[in-house]
């Protein structure tokens, strides 16, 4: 039995499909520092978020189809650089998500493919992207496609302590109850 893997740009029906592989990516990555504290509203806050970027001019969700079923998606924006630096503009990509089931079949290529020509259309000549360490084949993947590392971003969480942010946030509570 043959199966057809077709890659295209989002529509907005397909929001629920964005809400749902963007959680599944953070969930995935729950051990990771940066992903660990996924906030209890975040599928709403989600529709809220995707719904801007999918009616966004600068940036596209990159969906891959399975015999009807999304299985992966990939976010480009076109993300202008710093006044000072080469190049202008490039392509920054986020939100890469395969389905476990679907990985090791293509649909990464496929869309990494897809979000190549995205730029091409665009004029732009470079990719960027941040990925977790976690798991360590991520960097192995990456490298495949011919990323490289160039940065590192670094995390320190300071101490609990007591801010004109939150002492005004208690004295609001306090007057409500």
């Amino acid at each position: 039995m043959s199966s057809t893997l077709t890659v295209r740009a989002a529509r907005l029906g397909d929001l629920d499909a964005i809400v749902e592989l963007r959680l599944a990516l953070l969930r995935e990555y729950g051990d990771a520092p940066l992903y660990a504290s996924l906030r209890p509203d975040a599928e709403d806050r989600a529709r809220d978020l995707y719904f801007s970027q999918l009616v966004s001019p600068d940036e596209t969700m990159l969906l891959a189809d399975r015999d009807g079923n999304v299985v992966g998606m990939l976010r480009c924006v076109d993300t202008i650089g710093s006044p000072l630096l080469r190049p202008e503009r490039y392509c920054y990509v986020s939100s890469v998500y395969v389905r476990p089931a679907e990985r090791r079949r293509g649909v990464l290529r496929a869309l990494v493919a897809a979000a190549e020509r995205w730029c091409a259309d665009r004029g732009l000549d470079e990719m960027r992207l941040h990925n977790s360490t976690s798991p360590p084949t991520a960097a192995t993947v990456w490298s495949a496609f011919g990323f490289e590392v160039v940065e590192q971003v670094r995390r320190r969480v300071l101490p609990a302590r007591s801010s004109t942010r939150a002492t005004e946030r208690d004295r609001v509570e306090e007057q409500t109850r």
